[in-house]
């Protein structure tokens, strides 16, 4: 490319780092996303940066695209170019950033890892041997009776659970929506257990429904910790997240049920394709459901 153009990148770099105070390593992968552009503008014998094009853009992404890389990897190339291009505009080095409306291809989601219902058994039927495993306990009960997530469980308060009733009012989900839960009897026996010793050294004015030996509130990372224990501790070799529980939730109530609408509900889940990833539900089960359910999707009868 022409000298102003590497004089430009040299520029902007050089922002980033004394102006931005950007970190080395983000400055590295500028650097290396950039460089990937260049190389387009010398194979096309683009000499300036003001001669690229949003059609560019979309022919270089789409060739990134084509070599198999991920959305995730080009989102994160795009991003560097636009800031560039936005660098150039402020600079009054070109009128307008070719980047700015181009969307990098959606990424592919992962289906979430579950586990079936022998391995639950094997994980929550293990015999309790001290208070913070009975503590435990009752937390992976919970997990697994309600669906709920990790944050959701570690901000419980002790007013949030009606023993009675066998309900969960989650105060703050995701987005801040709460919502009421039912609860099983595996995991109210569980929770009044651990009701019963959870007074134990407790702090003044504590009020979260699970608390460290300390007597203060369990945080997040402390109860995923006590879950990697647990599972070492009674022989269980699967490396297992309290999400795995969540996952699992989801996936057993909906095959059970086959009410992907109620499942969204105990999820808390705004959109309900989050709930069909969530539940490993592919496009042959809903034919299947369509096909028992709608009246115009039955074969006719044939009439002798």
């Amino acid at each position: 490319m022409h000298i102003n153009a590497d004089q430009q990148l040299t520029d902007f770099i050089t922002q980033l780092t004394f102006e931005k105070r950007a970190s080395l390593h983000t400055i590295k992968n500028y650097k290396r996303d950039i460089s990937q552009i260049e190389q387009y503008c010398t194979k096309k014998g683009i000499n300036l940066w003001s001669e690229l094009t949003q059609s560019d853009i979309r022919s270089h992404i789409a060739g990134r695209h084509r070599n198999g890389l991920s959305g995730k990897t080009i989102q994160r190339e795009l991003s560097a170019i636009r800031s560039f291009f936005n660098f150039l505009l402020k600079q009054n080095l070109i009128e307008s950033n070719p980047a700015q409306h181009i969307k990098a291809p959606k990424q592919t989601r992962k289906l979430p890892k579950t586990l079936d219902v022998d391995q639950i058994n094997g994980l929550l039927d293990a015999k309790t041997d001290s208070i913070l495993e009975i503590r435990d306990l009752a937390m992976f009960e919970l997990f697994y009776s309600a669906g709920i997530r990790l944050s959701e469980l570690s901000a419980l308060n002790l007013n949030d659970i009606d023993i009675a009733d066998k309900t969960l009012l989650i105060r703050s989900g995701k987005g801040n929506n709460s919502r009421i839960l039912p609860v099983g009897s595996k995991a109210i026996n569980a929770l009044n257990l651990w009701l019963k010793q959870r007074t134990n050294n407790l702090a003044p004015t504590e009020n979260a429904l699970f608390t460290s030996n300390r007597g203060t509130r369990l945080g997040q990372r402390s109860i995923e910790l006590r879950l990697a224990q647990w599972c070492k501790k009674k022989g269980i070799n699967e490396l297992i997240n309290p999400h795995m529980l969540r996952h699992s939730f989801a996936s057993h109530l909906l095959e059970s049920s086959q009410d992907l609408r109620a499942v969204q509900e105990l999820l808390g889940h705004s959109n309900i394709s989050t709930t069909q990833i969530y539940t490993h539900l592919d496009f042959q089960h809903l034919a299947a459901i369509y096909d028992q359910s709608h009246p115009r999707a039955k074969k006719n009868r044939v009439i002798p």
